[in-house]
Order: structure tokens, then C-alpha cells, then sequence
């Protein structure tokens, strides 16, 4: 089910102090509309703990989306203006005007550090990738120079901030000018890399990927792999004085390096939009393996559920804490949150703790996400690629905030749990427990509204 929050649009720019204001009456307008039940324990308290995780096709339609503040009160902060660009980037960005365009939304100037790790740094990786391998076509090189990347990441931040994205993405997604360069790939030339590469290989293997099956298969990133190595080979190859391949000690690194020169190869051999689908799939496959949260020390926790749990309201409001600061970080995928439980379960293993507190404390894989407010809606995001929307009532980007999936609890033996297991029962894209209207209530959308009504005011 869709939601929309509508906002009328003022004729006169709105001051910074004005525009805060304006969010905080809303939000306040919306509180009073209805009766809500307000909780003084900021910890989180309400959860629904489900017998068993849900069986959920892997295929299963998307739904639904999750509406952020419309755009419309931060107009004066989002009009589409000129870029002052340099002149001196060979790259031909009115050729991928949808393709920048799509990468600003995912960059979306307030919400880019929330959405980084999923969103918009994977798309914003993609579009240099494409745009590079479709300038090569041209150039016939696979590579920036250092001067020219300097100047092509300076206008490419430049075009996504005049619509709207974030000013400082160059620093939250750690993309530096080096990363449009060959770094210590020794092969750039097309045509040089085409005949050292065994390309009809590469794109059957690339050219089409299932974003399900390629993360546990690795179809096309064994070709990749394989592409790489052996165009890092080659300097391997000239330094080798007995015929056989010398073993550098930046080989790996090397091979790193050239997986980015295959990619913006592949890049080249289809349009940009194909281009990107199969490389946001790539990078999917990439992100749900590892938890992006960084765990604070727990000895608090340790303490609290000590002693075989002597005290249960103690160690579940031990709980309650720690996870509250995990709550603060980022938004993320129900992938990896599965990956977020497992890791953390393992540490409090680590720290005597043997009972299982998630059970304990109904702590649930939303609890590991950036929350949207005071009552129990936690947003897990797709683990297949996916992208924030914009239109004429607002950003909006995936989000199921109608299954409340268990956290399972660690074994003695068992480490982070693996996705492509039989055994996980996670589906690859969140769906709605129920289609109903009354799944979605105006205590969720006041949560929500309230909750990114404050962050605007964080970043201002």
C-alpha cells in the first residue's frame, strides 16, 4: 500500500528558521489529529515476536513503499539549477541525464548518510563505472588520467548537488579521483584488454544475472574474477624471467584494481540502463555478506544478563540500550541484519552470555535498522537493488514495516549465518504480511513524519 503526505507549495522562498518551523507544525498538526498512546520510556518496548520466521518467496512483489517528507517545503534547497562544471571531463554526461538524475534521488541531500550503504553509494559507484565504460567507446581507453579524474569527479558531484544531492557524497561513499584512474591495473587500451580477455565468455556469463542466484552461484563474478587475473597477469608476465608467473605482493590488489577495468568494460557492452541493473546486482551481492554496524562496547549488557539472567527486566533493559544506539546508525537490508544478529549474538556469546536474549527481550532483525519513531516500525530494506522514488508527493524508497522477523540466536558452533543455506528462510525481498488498509495507521506515518522532521533539523 501506498501513502502519500501532500505539502502545498509557497510562492515565497521560505527562510532556513521558517522552513524548520513549517516541518515541526506539520508534524505537531498530525499528533493532535488523533488519539495516540505516548510511552515515557524512550527505550523501544513494543514488539511482536512470531513463532517462526515466514516462508517468503524469493520472487515475491515489493511492497510497499515507504513515503519520506514530500519535497515541496524544501523547494529553495532542491530546484534543479546550473552546474558550474569544468569543461575539461571528456565523459558525456547528457547522454546518462537519467542515469545521473536516478543517482541524485538515491543521493538525496538529508537522507544519503541514512541510505549510504544500500543505496546510494552502490548507484553512485555504478554510474562513474558506466560512465567511463561508455566513454570508452570513444576514447578506447578504459581509464581517467589522474588530472582528468580530478576534474571528472568534481563535475559529477557537481551535476548530482544541482539536483539535489548531497554536497559532502564524495566523503560518505569514500570515492576518491584515483577510483576513475587504472591504479595499478596494467591493461586500460579496449583493444588490448579485448584480446588478452576472453570476452564472448564474459558477457554470456555477465550479460544477464539473476540478482538472487548470481550472490550464492557467482556466475559472472567468477568470470570477472577470472578476466582480472588475467589482465593483471600481464605485468607479471613481462617481469617473469624463467617463463613461469612471478607471485608480487600486490598481485591481489592489482587484480582488485582490474576488476574495475572489466567492469567498465562490461559497462561499454550495454546500455547504461541494462549496465546498471547488473551491476547494482553485483554490488548487492557484496553488501548483504557483511553487517555495516559498528558494535559499542557491552560490558553493560554483561553485566545485565549475567548470572544465567537472575534478573530478566534488568538484562532486557540492557538490551533495550545497546540496541537503541545500533537504532541510530543507518538504514539496512533484512539480509544483512540476519548477518547484524548473528554477529552480535556471537560477541554476547563471547561475553558469557549463553541464554538466548533475543527471545528473552523480543528482539526482532528490525530492531538492527534505522527506526521511524517511538512505536515498533523499524525499516528493513530490500536485499535486491532498489531505489529511492521522486515524485510530486515526495522521496520514497522500499520498505516492509509489516513483518516483524524473529532475531535468531547464535549456536555454540555457528557463526554469521549464510544466505545461500537452505536453512535461512529470509525471503530476498521483504512483502507485506497482509495487502490490508489497516496494516498502515496514522501512528506509523506520525512516527515517520516526526522522526525525518527531526533529522532535517539534525543536518540543517
Amino acid at each position: 500500500m501506498k501513502q502519500r503526505v501532500f505539502f502545498k507549495k509557497k510562492k515565497k522562498k521560505p527562510t532556513m528558521s521558517c522552513l524548520k518551523f513549517s516541518i515541526l507544525v506539520l508534524c505537531l498538526h498530525v499528533s493532535c489529529s488523533g488519539a495516540l498512546d505516548y510511552r515515557k520510556d524512550p527505550v523501544l518496548t513494543i514488539r511482536q515476536e512470531d513463532s517462526m520466521l515466514p516462508m517468503i518467496s524469493p520472487t515475491a512483489a515489493p511492497k510497499p513503499f515507504l513515503p519520506l517528507l514530500a519535497p515541496s517545503p524544501l523547494a529553495p534547497f532542491t530546484n534543479i539549477t546550473v552546474p558550474k562544471i569544468s569543461g575539461q571531463c571528456m565523459l558525456n554526461f547528457t547522454a546518462s541525464e537519467s542515469l545521473m538524475s536516478t543517482t541524485a534521488i538515491d543521493c538525496w541531500s538529508v537522507f544519503a548518510p541514512l541510505l549510504a550503504n544500500v543505496i546510494c553509494c552502490p548507484q553512485l559507484e555504478a554510474t562513474i563505472t558506466i560512465l567511463i565504460g561508455q566513454s570508452s567507446k570513444y576514447t578506447n581507453v578504459l581509464a581517467l588520467n589522474g588530472t582528468a579524474a580530478k576534474y571528472c569527479l568534481s563535475d559529477i558531484k557537481q551535476i548530482l548537488v544541482s539536483q539535489g544531492a548531497n554536497d559532502t557524497l564524495a566523503q560518505i561513499c569514500s570515492v576518491r579521483s584515483t577510483d576513475l584512474t587504472d591504479a595499478s591495473c596494467p591493461i586500460i587500451d579496449v583493444t588490448e584488454f579485448e584480446e588478452t580477455v576472453d570476452t564472448s565468455k564474459l558477457v554470456a556469463a555477465c550479460e544477464k544475472i539473476d540478482p538472487v542466484k548470481e550472490c550464492c552461484a557467482q556466475t559472472c563474478q567468477n568470470a570477472i574474477l577470472e578476466a582480472a587475473t588475467r589482465i593483471a597477469s600481464k605485468t607479471s608476465d613481462l617481469l617473469s624471467t624463467d617463463g613461469g608467473h612471478a607471485v608480487l605482493p600486490d598481485h591481489i590488489s592489482r587484480v582488485n584494481d582490474c576488476k574495475n577495468i572489466v567492469l567498465r568494460w562490461l559497462a561499454s557492452k550495454l546500455n547504461p540502463s541494462h549496465a546498471k541493473e547488473v551491476l547494482r546486482g553485483l554490488s548487492n551481492c557484496k553488501i548483504n555478506k557483511v553487517c555495516p554496524l559498528v558494535f559499542p562496547n557491552m560490558k553493560h549488557v554483561a553485566l545485565g544478563c549475567g548470572d544465567e539472567i537472575s534478573n530478566q527486566t534488568a538484562c532486557c533493559t540492557a538490551m533495550d540500550s545497546y540496541v537503541s544506539h545500533l537504532q541510530k546508525q543507518s538504514f539496512i537490508t533484512n539480509l544483512q541484519a540476519l548477518d547484524c544478529a548473528a554477529s552480535l549474538g556471537m560477541k554476547l556469546r563471547k561475553s558469557n552470555i549463553t541464554k538466548d536474549v533475543y527471545s528473552l527481550c523480543h528482539i526482532s532483525l528490525k530492531d538492527f535498522s534505522l527506526q521511524v519513531g517511538s512505536q515498533a516500525s523499524g525499516c528493513l530494506l530490500p536485499s535486491l537493488p532498489s531505489d529511492a522514488i521522486f515524485e510530486s508527493s515526495g522521496v520514497s524508497f522500499l520498505c516492509d514495516l509489516n513483518d516483524n522477523i524473529p532475531a535468531p540466536w547464535p549456536t555454540s558452533s555457528q557463526g554469521a549465518a549464510s544466505t545461500c543455506s537452505k536453512g535461512v528462510k529470509i525471503p530476498a525481498l521483504p512483502a507485506a504480511a497482509s495487502a490490508e488498509r489497516g496494516n498502515y495507521n496514522d501512528v506509523v506515518m506520525l512516527s515517520l513524519l516526526v522522526a525525518f522532521a527531526m533529522a532535517l533539523l539534525m543536518f540543517m
